[in-house]
């Protein structure tokens, strides 16, 4: 196994002070880096994307697990460190600099299928969720070319994602993550594991593509999702209206109007999309 110097060795060398405006906390353990690579499974010879890989702690042990990794950076601070490790590595890795909200992730990773992991910057954490989930552009060509997301998001946010109808966390978020994918939450992270600690607790979620329903247009159910949880202290009746069709749908569904958003499990707002969809 390559030797390297440790994570906090790199970051001082480097000046690597983590950036609050680009909500880096960077992740030193190794063991603990080691054990969020080996989620997805094997990934020897297997395609990666990493979004904002800071000083590679997590990069590092994607790279001693074997996986080639096409690492997003959009902090120049970090690029040497980041450089320094592809050199231990020959061949194994690729820094992008950039803005991973605005880049083609397909075209990056050469239309080929891919694993995405990564300590996910704070601030565009939940945006690069929402598009992953989306896939291509009207949502309809599934399954996607990533073959697993490996997350680490605040606790809050992965609560959002795995939760059921009917919980406290239960909103569009999980319903947009479940409806079409498996979402478990895959690991807990205290806060004292970063540097520097985040006021907030984290968790990593891991979510792996399911079979689509048939029938189901994605911008429809998008659209639902987006008006029922728009208004979700009110009634169906009220924050669908604006909906055509829905209210009608639900009656055919058997789905009292006067329910809330919170209440409607995953596959009764599956079955309300393909009906409008229809």
């Amino acid at each position: 196994m390559t030797t390297l110097p440790p994570i906090r060795e790199v970051i001082a060398r480097h000046g690597l002070a983590a950036s609050k405006a680009l909500g880096q906390n960077f992740l030193l353990d190794e063991q603990l880096l080691a054990r969020i690579a080996a989620l997805p499974g094997d990934l020897s010879g297997a395609r990666v994307l990493e979004v904002g890989p800071g000083p590679g702690g997590l990069t590092r042990a994607l790279l001693r697990a074997g996986a080639k990794v096409t690492a997003i950076e959009m902090d120049r601070r970090c690029l040497p460190a980041l450089t320094e490790l592809g050199e231990a590595f020959p061949g194994q890795l690729t820094v992008i600099e950039g803005d991973a909200l605005k880049l083609d992730h397909n075209a990056l990773m050469n239309g080929q299928p891919f694993h995405v992991l990564s300590n996910l910057p704070y601030n565009v954490g939940t945006a690069l969720f929402v598009r992953w989930l989306g896939g291509p552009k009207d949502g309809q060509s599934w399954p996607p070319l990533w073959q697993s997301l490996t997350l680490m998001f605040q606790r809050e946010v992965a609560d959002r994602i795995v939760a059921s109808a009917g919980e406290d966390a239960y909103g569009r978020l999980a319903v947009l993550a479940q409806w079409r994918a498996e979402a478990k939450l895959a690991m807990k992270v205290h806060r004292s594991a970063f540097t520097p600690p985040p006021k907030v607790m984290s968790a990593i979620v891991h979510v792996t593509p399911a079979a689509m329903p048939e029938g189901v247009s994605a911008r429809m159910l998008e659209r639902l999702t987006e008006s029922a949880f728009g208004q979700r202290r009110k009634m169906l009746r009220q924050s669908l209206k604006g909906v055509p069709g829905a209210l009608e749908a639900l009656a055919n569904l058997g789905i009292d109007e006067t329910r809330r958003a919170e209440t409607i499990s995953v596959a009764e707002f599956v079955a309300v999309a393909k009906a409008l969809s229809a």
